[in-house]
């Protein structure tokens, strides 16, 4: 597998891996550079003749956020959770369309807003998905678009549970846990071969477990080190936990010693984002990623219902947003990428919560 050199365009020094930080609620240049680099010269069209409209049209371009992300580092990039949100009309869409109109066409008319330079891509969680799948989102999006891809769960499971998914497995050990051949093969090598310069971060959440069945907090530091240092080199590899156990001066050496880092997130099981950055020192890594992700007085179904349709803030988190802009701008004054990836259930409506992180940054910046 040839290398992958994330953020190789980029602002940002060169390793043997990705060093930009990824916050899926991106800045971006300007909405010239943003147009697509795919469009080209048809030789046999109609002189004059239209192009063809969008499957997805995008929402009217907005002066002031195109400003904005004419001043945001371009070495910082912020997104949302997905893309396939009907209640984002006139947020980022131009008018209504199915849930799975969006998931098939609507990434080309995301990537058209002026700050969202790159997105998380969620279905590789519940399953793999081939390079030709990959190749396809990025072929729909700019040269400077950049995309952050969590690992199947089955590298981070490590007993299927009663229910779900896997119930007819319920309490059989995974064998794919931590497995480095499985997240080769299945993670690593469709993501590269499939994104090329445009892959992200290759993220492994490690949902909430029951901490005898992964050996407590140090066995699971070792094991976690096996895994990562046995990947293939060239991408960025980013871990995020959901327990706060599991936040220990061993897992913080088992990044750094295989050169992944920490995917801070704002998660109500985890501690605050500022503490996690006191803990875990987010001016060290090759990059910084963010995953702002469930607002703290809340439970995920809890803040699904309350949130939807998703087209407004509800719960604004200042503090959070503080302390993203100040990690944004310690990684762009010191040359690292910067990745922070928005989700709905965070403040109401991920494109919002981008909107005004990006306008906080730009506020510091002054």
């Amino acid at each position: 597998m040839s290398e992958l050199q994330w953020g190789a365009g980029d602002a940002a020094p060169s390793s043997n891996r990705a060093i930009t930080a990824i916050i899926l609620i991106h800045s971006g240049d300007s909405m010239a550079t943003r147009a697509s680099s795919h469009t080209q010269l048809d030789l046999f069209a109609t002189p004059g003749e239209a192009e063809p409209k969008p499957v997805v049209a995008p929402a009217p371009a907005d002066a002031h956020l195109t400003r904005v992300s004419q001043q945001l580092p371009a070495s910082i990039y912020l997104g949302t959770s997905s893309w396939s949100f009907p209640g984002w009309r006139g947020l980022v869409y131009a008018a209504d369309a199915p849930k799975t109109k969006l998931a098939r066409h609507g990434l080309a008319a995301y990537a058209r807003h002026p700050l969202l330079r790159a997105v998380g891509v969620d279905r590789t969680y519940y399953a793999p998905i081939t390079a030709a799948d990959f190749a396809d989102y990025a072929e729909t999006v700019p040269e400077t678009f950049r995309f952050l891809v969590k690992a199947h769960e089955l590298c981070t499971l490590p007993f299927f549970h009663a229910s779900g998914r896997y119930a007819q497995r319920g309490g059989e050990r995974n064998e794919r846990f931590l497995e480095p051949g499985y997240a080769t093969d299945q993670v690593v090598a469709p993501c590269v071969e499939g994104l090329g310069a445009k892959a992200g971060p290759i993220l492994f959440q490690f949902s909430p477990q029951p901490l005898p069945a992964i050996g407590g907090p140090e066995l699971f530091a070792q094991r976690l080190h096996a895994f990562l240092e046995r990947l293939p080199r060239g991408p960025l590899y980013a871990v995020e936990l959901r327990n706060a156990e599991l936040f220990t001066t061993a897992y913080g050496a088992a990044l750094a010693d295989t050169g992944a880092v920490h995917c801070f997130n704002v998660h109500p099981s985890m501690p605050l984002i500022h503490e996690q950055r006191r803990l875990a020192d987010a001016a060290t890594g090759a990059a910084l990623v963010v995953r702002w992700m469930l607002h703290p007085t809340q439970r995920y179904a809890t803040a699904r219902d309350r949130y939807e349709p998703f087209n407004r803030l509800v719960d604004e988190d200042p503090d959070s947003r503080h302390t993203i802009a100040a990690m944004c701008l310690e990684a762009a004054a010191t040359g690292r990428p910067a990745m922070v990836i928005a989700n709905n259930k965070a403040e109401g409506s991920s494109p919002l919560t981008v909107c005004k992180l990006a306008e906080r940054i730009v506020q510091e910046m002054e």
